[in-house]
């Protein structure tokens, strides 16, 4: 299988669980590597839906190592919840492993981004509120807490008397809440520990063997290259790197590691919360997109928000191949275009300030709080009598679907390897192997 790393290419809600699912049957561990319980992941298997926001997906694969890497941060209370309700469903969770070098959120992380968020009033950055951006604040400023630090009983009791106390003098004095109590603390989150020790391991030096012992790794991202906080929409961003990139820094590893980078795309563009939005669209196209009381219905799995739609973004789109390197793409959700009646790909950006046009985007401030997006128009194939969700071979889709998706090949310069035409596993098309396939133009392959 080689190693590869599988990264969101838009803002997040991709589909990215269901590309993991399917190729970790071929993987011998995934890796996790950035991001906490922000994310929300969802799997359609075997008539149920499981549902991820710590645990990598390819855990519903009994053979599968699954690791949650170093750069990731865990609130002890939610992946408990995940490890429990995933065992309800039958699921074998023995083989989860837990870094512990990963930073842990604690509830003073969850009290100062709820407040922080609040105290922002109309600047609203739109974060998920789970403490994410403080824990990763004190990560980066060397005052987090790590798992190992966490299982070890003496270790945590040290640390949260030199944090709480830190902590409450930020909730008392500048938002106004009560203090947290350090013996109330350490008595509920030592009882996470005892449950989580056993999980917790070396990750890193684990992954290094697999990969001496030429055992198939496959690095999971969350969230999407938009949200990355270094190459996302500042300042609508996530705290940790998303990219390809994060991948090494995330896992412990070396980019040598690194043989293929698979990005996962929807046929159109979504966003949960606040920042720019070039393409979005409102009215009937947004409902048909928003897929309400559908399978694919766009509800954010995490925050339970309405997603925010729009037409496919090749500028942005161009963007996320170039800062990930990407060798393929897995394009998902086509079968949502069927029933549009108009159906536009943005293809370039106009400033409306200087009336320049742009097909790449800059590094510009603001760029695009100040564009108008230039759409092309697609035929679409409402009216044909295929549906795209019925085909389960490339030659049985619609012919305007069809189109679509080889009109997205010639625009973005890159091959589409996989097209997903519903969530559930089956409704999955393999153009070709994404892994070891040759590249090609989907004409000639047809």
């Amino acid at each position: 299988m080689a190693n590869v790393v599988i990264v969101g290419s838009q803002w997040g809600d991709e589909g990215k669980a269901k590309i993991v699912d399917l190729l970790s049957r071929n993987a011998d561990y995934i890796v996790r590597y950035q991001g906490g319980s922000n994310a929300g992941h969802t799997v359609n298997a075997g008539g149920k839906k499981y549902k991820f926001h710590l645990i990598p997906s390819g855990i519903l694969n009994p053979g599968t190592i699954c690791m949650v890497g170093p750069g990731t941060v865990i609130d002890p209370k939610v992946i408990l919840r995940e490890m429990n309700e995933l065992k309800d469903q039958g699921v074998d969770i023995s083989n989860l492993q837990i870094s512990a070098a990963a930073h842990v959120t604690m509830p003073y992380h969850l009290l100062i981004d709820q407040a922080q968020e609040e105290a922002r009033g109309s600047k609203k950055i739109g974060t998920t509120c789970r403490g994410i951006g403080p824990t990763y604040a004190d990560k980066s400023s060397r005052s987090g807490l790590r798992m190992c630090e966490f299982v070890d009983p003496d270790a945590l009791l040290e640390k949260l008397k030199v944090l709480i106390p830190e902590k409450n003098i930020i909730l008392d004095r500048l938002y106004g809440l009560e203090p947290l109590d350090i013996d109330k603390v350490f008595r509920e989150y030592i009882e996470y520990g005892k449950q989580l020790a056993p999980f917790v391991f070396d990750t890193a030096a684990i992954v290094w063997e697999a990969n001496k012992a030429r055992q198939n790794i496959l690095f999971e991202g969350a969230q999407g290259t938009l949200l990355d906080l270094d190459h996302g929409t500042y300042p609508y961003v996530t705290s940790s790197n998303p990219v390809s990139g994060g991948a090494c820094v995330g896992s412990g590893v070396g980019p040598n590691f690194i043989d293929r980078v698979i990005g996962v795309a929807k046929a159109y563009t979504t966003r949960v919360g606040e920042g720019p939005f070039p393409t979005e669209v409102k009215g009937s196209s947004a409902k048909i997109l928003r897929a309400e009381g559908t399978a694919w219905e766009e509800i954010g799995t995490t925050t339970g928000r309405a997603r925010r739609v729009g037409w496919f973004d090749a500028v942005l789109m161009r963007y996320a191949i170039r800062v990930n390197g990407m060798d393929c793409l897995a394009l998902t959700k086509l079968d949502v275009l069927d029933d549009l009646e108009e159906l536009y790909v943005c293809t370039a950006y106009k400033d409306i300030r200087t009336g320049e046009v742009y097909k790449d985007l800059p590094a510009k401030s603001n760029f695009l709080k100040y564009v108008e997006p230039i759409l092309e128009r697609i035929e679409p194939w409402r009216d044909q009598v295929e549906n795209s969700a019925d085909a389960t071979e490339i030659s049985q889709l619609p012919e305007g679907a069809l189109n679509y998706v080889r009109y997205l090949e010639r625009v973005l310069e890159i091959p589409i390897t996989i097209v997903s035409v519903g969530p559930a596993r089956e409704q999955t098309i393999i153009l070709e192997d994404p892994i070891h396939g040759p590249r090609r133009v989907l004409e000639t392959a047809i």
